[in-house]
C-alpha cells in the first residue's frame, strides 16, 4: 500500500463533530471471544501473574525495596569476616583507554562519578519536567514546596555548623541539606490512602527542588580547583546541544553522544562529573516531533480506515494495508511523545533498580562497634548529621512552609493541614543517597570522618520514617475519626 492508498490528512469534517462509534458493543462481545481464542496456550496462566507483578515494579516502593536491601547487604559486608575482601573491591582499580589516553580511577569512584551521572541525569529531567508542566509550572504553585525546601535545607546546615563551626569537620553542613525521594516517597507508598493524594504531590515537588539545592551545592562548594580550559569545553558543547534542540533535532542517540562528552569534560574540569547529567537533561528537548492535536486527528482517522479493512475470520492481520496502517499508528504515537519523556522512561528503571543499589552497597558499609556506639553517637559530626537530618528539616519545612501561607505565597495542600507538614518534614529527614553522596565529596579522603557522617545519616533516616510515619498515621487517624462524628451528628 502506497500514500495514495492511506491519506493521513484529517477529513473535512470537524473534530468536535459527533462521529458514529468505529466498532457496536455486538463488535466488543465477539472481541472478547476472539481474545480467548488468540491467547497463547500458557499465557492466559500467565498474565495472572505477570499483571500484578508489573504493576508492583512499576511503583517506587519495589525500587526502595530493593534499596533497602542493598543497605542491609552492605552492613552485612563491612562487619563480617569479608569486611576485608569488601574494602578491597571498592578499592580496585579499574581504567578506560581512548587511544593513547587512560582513565583509570578506583571501582568506588567509578560508580560514584560514572554511574551517579545516570542519577543526576534521571534527576534533572525530573526538575526540568516540573518546571514546564508539573508541580513547578507557575509561581503559584512553586512557591510553596520551594520555600519549603529551601527552609529544609538551611535549618539542618545551620545546626551541622553550630555543632561544627570550624576545621574540616565543618566541610560537612551540605551533607543534612539533602532529602532521599525513594525511601521518603515509599513509605507515603505504605500509608496509601490514609493521606491525601497532594500531600504526595507536595512531597515530590519539594524532593526535586531539594535534589537541585543540592546538585547547586556540589557543584559551587565541593569542587576543589578548576580548569577552565575543560569547564569551558563542556560549556561549550552544552550550548551546540541546545542549539541542536532549537534546530528541532530529536534523535536522543545525538544527545547521548554529546552528553559523554560533557562528562567527560567535567570530569577533567574539577567540577564534579554528576552535575554534567543534570545539564545535559535541561538541553534535551521536551518538545514532541508531532503535534498533539494532529495526532488525535490522524489516529482518528487511521482507526476508522483499520475498522473498515476488518477481517471477521482471522486472528492476525492479514493483510498489507492493514499492517501498515498499525506501522503508521505506532510511528505516530513514536512522534507524539517528547524526547524528555521517552528518555526519562528509558533510565528511570536502571536507576532505580541498578545505578542506586549499587551504589547503596558500595557506600553504605560501615562499620559497627557496639561498645564504641555511644562514644560514635556523641561524635560532633554524627550528631551534626543526625540533629539536622531529624530536628532540622522538619523545623525549617514547617517553618518556612508556615511563613509562606502568612505571606499569602501559596495554599497548603487540597485536604492537608500543618500536622501533614509535619509529618512530611520528618519524612524529609531520610537523607540517604544523596547524603552519602555530598559525604564523600565533604570528606575525600577521610575514612573516620565518612564513617561517623555514615553513622549519622543510617539512623537519621530510620528515625525520621519511623516517626514521620507513625505521625502521618494518627493524623489520619484523628482525620478519619472527626469525619465520622460529624457525620453521626448529622
Amino acid at each position: 500500500m502506497n500514500s495514495s492508498t492511506i491519506n493521513t490528512e484529517t477529513p473535512n469534517n470537524s473534530p468536535d463533530a459527533p462521529s458514529e462509534s468505529l466498532v457496536s458493543s455486538q463488535d466488543y462481545a465477539s472481541a472478547a471471544l476472539q481474545d480467548e481464542r488468540y491467547l497463547a496456550p500458557l499465557e492466559k496462566f500467565y498474565r495472572r501473574f505477570s499483571s500484578p507483578i508489573k504493576e508492583f515494579v512499576q511503583k517506587q516502593t519495589f525500587g526502595s525495596a530493593i534499596l533497602l536491601c542493598s543497605v542491609i547487604t552492605a552492613m552485612i559486608l563491612a562487619n563480617s569476616e569479608f569486611s576485608d575482601v569488601y574494602a578491597r573491591l571498592l578499592h580496585l582499580p579499574i581504567g578506560i583507554k581512548i587511544s593513547s589516553s587512560v582513565l583509570e580511577t578506583s571501582l568506588h569512584h567509578f560508580i560514584n562519578d560514572g554511574l551517579m551521572t545516570l542519577f543526576f541525569l534521571l534527576v534533572g529531567l525530573e526538575i526540568k519536567r516540573e518546571i514546564l508542566v508539573g508541580e513547578l509550572s507557575s509561581l503559584r504553585k512553586a512557591a510553596l514546596p520551594i520555600l519549603a525546601a529551601l527552609g529544609g535545607m538551611i535549618a539542618p546546615a545551620l545546626i551541622y555548623f553550630a555543632l561544627n563551626p570550624s576545621g574540616d569537620a565543618a566541610r560537612g553542613w551540605g551533607i543534612p541539606m539533602a532529602t532521599d525521594i525513594a525511601f521518603a516517597v515509599a513509605v507515603l507508598f505504605l500509608l496509601g490512602k490514609r493521606v491525601p493524594s497532594s500531600v504526595m504531590t507536595f512531597l515530590l515537588a519539594l524532593a526535586i527542588v531539594d535534589d537541585l539545592g543540592a546538585v547547586a551545592v556540589i557543584g559551587i562548594f565541593y569542587t576543589e580547583q578548576i580548569s577552565f580550559t575543560y569547564l569551558f569545553s563542556g560549556l561549550g558543547i552544552l550550548g551546540l546541544m541546545w542549539l541542536m534542540n532549537l534546530l528541532g533535532i530529536r534523535r536522543l542517540w545525538v544527545y547521548a553522544v554529546f552528553g559523554v562528552m560533557v562528562w567527560l569534560c567535567f570530569l577533567g574540569s574539577g567540577v564534579h562529573a554528576t552535575v554534567a547529567g543534570v545539564l545535559v537533561a535541561f538541553v534535551v528537548p521536551a518538545r514532541p516531533k508531532c503535534n498533539p492535536m494532529k495526532f488525535i486527528q490522524d489516529l482518528r482517522f487511521l482507526l476508522e480506515e483499520l475498522a473498515s479493512l476488518r477481517n471477521e475470520d482471522k486472528l492476525i492481520l492479514a493483510s498489507k494495508e492493514q499492517t501498515q496502517i498499525v506501522e503508521q499508528i505506532d510511528k505516530s504515537a513514536s512522534a507524539v511523545s517528547s524526547p524528555l519523556t521517552r528518555l526519562e522512561h528509558s533510565v528511570q528503571a536502571p536507576v532505580n533498580f541498578l545505578v542506586i543499589p549499587i551504589f547503596a552497597v558500595t557506600n553504605a558499609g560501615v562499620m559497627i562497634a557496639l561498645d564504641h556506639l555511644s562514644e560514635s553517637l556523641t561524635n560532633p559530626i554524627t550528631l551534626g548529621v543526625l540533629l539536622g537530618l531529624c530536628v532540622g528539616k522538619p523545623v525549617g519545612i514547617f517553618s518556612f512552609t508556615w511563613l509562606a501561607l502568612k505571606l499569602r505565597l501559596g495554599d497548603l495542600p487540597d485536604g492537608a493541614d500543618f500536622r501533614h507538614i509535619l509529618g512530611v518534614g520528618m519524612l524529609a529527614g531520610i537523607g540517604f543517597t544523596m547524603s552519602i553522596f555530598i559525604a564523600e565529596l565533604a570528606f575525600a579522603g577521610q575514612e573516620a570522618a565518612i564513617a561517623s557522617v555514615k553513622m549519622g545519616i543510617l539512623f537519621a533516616s530510620v528515625l525520621s520514617g519511623l516517626v514521620g510515619a507513625l505521625t502521618l498515621f494518627l493524623v489520619s487517624q484523628r482525620s478519619s475519626a472527626r469525619l465520622h462524628a460529624t457525620a453521626d451528628a448529622t
